[in-house]
């Protein structure tokens, strides 16, 4: 949150496809190392917490490399709001 400079709106809603895409399979592959071995402990889902985001952290740091661009970045995809018009003003 303090990487986007956001106070309590939700961080999800400010990251582009890319970071989403890359949060989405640190968790999923949490989820499946949990799973495959069967975690039951705070421990070991901490240790399948780990694996998972390093599984998405490597992708990451491949695709950065590959592109030649950060996938995490400052901006915040949702736009700025602009003033509304009232409604019977021209």
């Amino acid at each position: 949150m303090v990487f986007k400079g956001l106070k309590r709106e939700n961080l999800r809603d400010h990251m582009n496809d890319l970071e989403l895409i890359f949060s989405m399979l640190g968790e999923a592959s949490t989820t499946e190392i949990a799973r495959n071995k069967d975690a039951q402990s705070f421990d070991q889902n901490k240790r399948a917490a780990k694996e998972g985001g390093k599984v998405a952290g490597n992708a990451r740091r491949q695709l950065e490399l590959k592109s030649g661009r950060k996938v995490s970045t400052r901006a915040n995809y949702l736009p700025e709001k602009k003033p509304q018009k009232k409604l019977g003003s021209k």
